[in-house]
């Protein structure tokens, strides 16, 4: 009887310590789901702002025409890596798009009457605002991934991914000259 009172207790305490980490296992991939939505919202925002940008400085004709065709590319290359959720195509993409950005925030310094223009100011300043939302909220995501990863992998938490098909996430990284310095001399010469 004592013994099947004690194998009957280890059992519910081994069901319910089962539950606890299948229950924290959802969390994590909850928490990963809601980090890459936040990132989604911000790429959102920022994709609906970047034709403004290029139509204004379309309006000065001899603003440098490829520096647009690269972020209108690269632009349209972040959309279809977001929509299909592809992180590593979206973080080389996002590479392109922001080496985009930056090359017309410096190029513009050529151009007075367009560094002057009001509209030009606020989308700067607003995709400037969203770059930075998007950093922090890569970072937040990041975070989220590692933490979730890490969940997984550990014992017994890795038997209970496994069984229910938990796959590791990828990280979302930034191509290397998306993070290296403008050549500003490159760009006026």
């Amino acid at each position: 009887m004592t013994s099947t009172l004690l194998l009957l207790g280890v059992t519910l305490v081994a069901l319910i310590y089962g539950i606890t980490l299948y229950n924290h296992l959802v969390s994590l991939k909850h928490a990963v789901s809601k980090a890459w939505a936040n990132i989604d919202v911000a790429l959102k925002q920022r994709h609906d702002e970047l034709p403004k940008l290029v139509e204004v400085c379309k309006q000065y004709k001899q603003f440098e025409q490829t520096t647009l065709q690269r972020v209108i590319e690269a632009r349209s290359m972040v959309q279809t890596a977001r929509e299909g959720q592809d992180i590593a195509a979206l973080g080389k993409a996002e590479g392109m798009l922001r080496m985009g950005l930056g090359n017309i925030f410096a190029v513009a310094e050529a151009y007075p009457e367009l560094k002057s223009n009001e509209h030009f100011m606020q989308l700067q300043t607003r995709i400037s605002g969203l770059e930075n939302t998007i950093a922090d909220r890569r970072e937040l995501y990041n975070e989220s991934v590692n933490i979730y990863n890490v969940g997984i992998e550990q014992f017994p938490a890795v038997l209970i991914a496994n069984m229910f098909a938990y796959p590791a996430k990828p990280l979302l990284e930034f191509a290397t000259a998306e993070k290296a310095d403008v050549d500003l001399k490159k760009l006026f010469d």
